[in-house]
């Protein structure tokens, strides 16, 4: 009964989760004269997916006792550490790989705006996270787990609705602007090549997540990526020749993206070590 419970509610919670999105897009259409990615269509889109999880947990049986929402400092300061250099360290390594075969400028890059940027964006997308992180893994990643699915597919499940959640982003909010200056293509190809990018990642933060039991190292990490991204790339801060930014883009590109998810696959490694000594 609680199984058969769970994914009713996962059905109900994936559905709302793409819609969202759409609705914020429909409702944007109705009010005129709003700055683009910073409207009511955008706030609808990022809140309804945690609305959705509240309402279920408080209203369809969900309960809260796996929603990961204590910090449980005790044991896990090296994970929240870890959290917070992740992005920045592997980040460096593919500018520098960039700079050395010559596909990054950093010609460009000015230290004092870059950290003002950086430290300027962190309490935002440290609010805007707490709300993504009790979605993706608080709920949608701990019903997963409550259901026993294998690893593998709950790294793709996790990772391609959190992907196209973000399809209403890519296709309308983000402005082309940035795009151009991320990576010039389509848009619908950057939505599922975002989606491919984002499962990359996804292995990392369940694996966080699993070995944590909180929400909070992974609204750290997520808090410092978008900072980072934010301030370096939409920043101006650096150059990327132009038909390579599919493989070095710090942000989306082919070799950051193996680099994190390597990570999360040795994070899972030492996570079934540490299962294994305790049993």
């Amino acid at each position: 009964m609680k199984r058969t419970k769970t994914k009713r509610n996962l059905i109900i919670f994936t559905v709302m989760v793409m819609l969202s999105g759409w609705i914020g897009i429909f409702a944007d259409t109705l009010i005129t004269g709003q700055e683009q990615g910073e409207s009511l269509g955008m706030t609808i889109w990022l809140a309804l997916p945690l609305l959705t999880a509240v309402l279920l947990r408080i209203f369809a049986g969900d309960g809260w006792s796996d929603a990961g929402l204590l910090p449980k400092f005790r044991g896990n300061l090296k994970w929240y550490a870890s959290s917070f250099f992740i992005y920045p360290i592997v980040t460096l390594a593919v500018v520098l790989i960039g700079f050395a075969i010559g596909w990054i400028d950093v010609s460009v890059f000015n230290t004092t705006n870059f950290f003002k940027g950086f430290a300027g964006g962190l309490l935002i997308n440290f609010v805007i996270n707490i709300f993504e992180q009790s979605v993706w893994m608080g709920y949608l990643t701990s019903k997963l787990l409550k259901l026993k699915v294998g690893d593998i597919w709950l790294y793709v499940i996790v990772g391609t609705i959190w992907g196209f959640w973000h399809a209403p982003y890519y296709l309308v909010f983000l402005p082309t602007e940035e795009i151009k200056r991320v990576m010039p293509m389509d848009r619908w190809f950057l939505v599922f090549w975002a989606v491919l990018v984002i499962t990359c990642w996804a292995v990392m933060f369940i694996e966080i997540f699993r070995l944590t039991k909180s929400i909070w190292p992974l609204v750290v990490v997520h808090m410092v990526e978008d900072a980072l991204f934010e301030s370096l790339i939409f920043g101006g801060h650096i150059e990327i020749t132009h038909g390579r930014e599919i493989l070095i883009s710090p942000w989306i590109g082919v070799i950051p993206a193996l680099f994190y998810l390597l990570i999360g696959l040795a994070i899972r490694r030492y996570r079934l070590k540490s299962e294994c000594n305790k049993s």
